[in-house]
């Protein structure tokens, strides 16, 4: 079975979106060849992505690009290659590579992506799909990167949450440009 794991940036004062949903505080000029290689391996992993429409459309604006390809070729190629999946209630269409569109209850289809796969999936950005998987116990790690960035306003990944869940840190990677690796599993 599948493992589904998160992975989103926030702030130090716990944001992974400003307040307008734009992420540009996570994109530093600041380079750091350790953080840098770390993003890099993660890009080459296999497995596969769960978005939500929003984050689809984000990631499918640029990583199909030739610019991404200039920018980022590492990235970019594990982004295109990588079996792909969104859940959407409105769109009636995917277009990127690799990409499977679902439409029925999130927890069920999450369920049988989980049972039917041999690698993990991993959750990028979409709050909305974190928020409602965590309390239905189907993440199984939450990978937070914080970055050295205070906003002060924006929407957190558990925005909607209503139930406290209990997590537990299983371990941690500071980098030179200030970002720290948090992980953490469900504690039950």
């Amino acid at each position: 079975m599948a493992r589904l794991v998160v992975f989103n940036n926030v702030t130090l004062d716990g944001y992974f979106s400003d307040k307008n949903g734009g992420m540009s505080w996570a994109h530093r000029e600041t380079q750091d060849a350790e953080f840098n290689a770390f993003v890099a391996e993660n890009s080459k992993s296999d497995g596969a992505l769960l978005f939500g429409r929003i984050t689809y459309e984000l990631m499918a604006s640029y990583w199909p690009t030739p610019q991404a390809s200039k920018n980022d070729p590492v990235v970019a190629e594990g982004m295109n290659r990588l079996l792909k999946f969104v859940f959407s209630r409105t769109l009636d269409k995917v277009s990127w590579s690799n990409t499977k569109l679902l439409k029925g209850d999130l927890g069920t289809e999450v369920r049988r992506l989980k049972q039917e796969s041999r690698e993990n999936i991993a959750i990028l950005g979409s709050g909305s799909l974190v928020a409602q998987l965590a309390p239905q116990g189907l993440i199984d790690e939450f990978q937070v990167m914080v970055n050295p960035v205070i906003l002060g306003a924006g929407r957190t990944m558990f925005d909607g949450m209503k139930d406290k869940l209990a997590v537990k840190l299983i371990k941690t990677r500071a980098f030179g440009n200030g970002n720290v690796l948090l992980s953490y599993a469900p504690a039950s």
